[in-house]
């Protein structure tokens, strides 16, 4: 665990990617590794999910992939069967929480409210995710919700983009922010893996820029 979130906070961005059909999963692990950002979330809602998992780990076994979006334990099984490194939900689920804990399987769950964070904390987890980010009140919110639970910090991804990742990344509180900007489904459709190569190259610079 302490491994990958250290990893996180050295990238600063864990690109959130959805895909609907696996032969993009390859192309797509190209593009982000050769623009610098050697990791992904690959999101549980769609069938593709898994086999694109598998795929990126074969071509990419050093790359951070990882499953977002997972609802079922069930999910977190098939997603550590395809070779993901860590498990991401999109709210705190007792069930999968203390499942990945006894199976020792990184999981940053999602939590938004003091509720949510002190079962996070009662379970010695470090890092938790904040969705959705933007709506749910930002930075400020987590700042507010984060003052009682030193030492926990937040992964925060929703309304996250290269306008507002500062106000993120510039707090003590944030590890890394998840983001979809530099690889939006109709990029990956279209097959503009050149385009988000370039976006996740610029989404490095930014990341630099902020990190001093």
């Amino acid at each position: 665990m302490e491994d990958i979130t250290e990893s996180f906070e050295k990238l600063g961005v864990v690109p959130v990617v959805v895909l609907e059909d696996a032969k993009d999963a390859v192309p797509l692990a190209t593009a982000l590794v050769k623009g610098g950002l050697p990791c992904a979330e690959v999101t549980f809602r769609t069938e593709a999910a898994e086999e694109s998992i598998r795929l990126m780990m074969e071509q990419f076994p050093k790359m951070l992939v990882g499953a977002g979006t997972v609802l079922a334990v069930e999910q977190v099984d098939a997603a550590v069967r395809a070779g993901a490194k860590f498990i991401v939900s999109p709210g705190f689920d007792a069930e999968i929480v203390d499942y990945c804990i006894k199976n020792e399987i990184p999981v940053f769950p999602g939590c938004i409210t003091p509720s949510e964070v002190a079962q996070a904390v009662k379970r010695g987890l470090k890092v938790v995710k904040f969705f959705p980010a933007e709506p749910a009140g930002g930075i400020s919110m987590i700042k507010a919700v984060a003052a009682p639970y030193v030492g926990l910090k937040f992964m925060p991804t929703g309304g996250i983009n290269a306008k507002n990742l500062e106000d993120y990344l510039s707090s003590d509180k944030i590890i890394c922010c998840g983001g979809s900007w530099m690889v939006k489904g109709d990029l990956v459709k279209a097959g503009e893996f050149d385009k988000i190569r370039e976006l996740t190259a610029e989404a490095c610079k930014l990341v630099a820029s902020i990190h001093g």
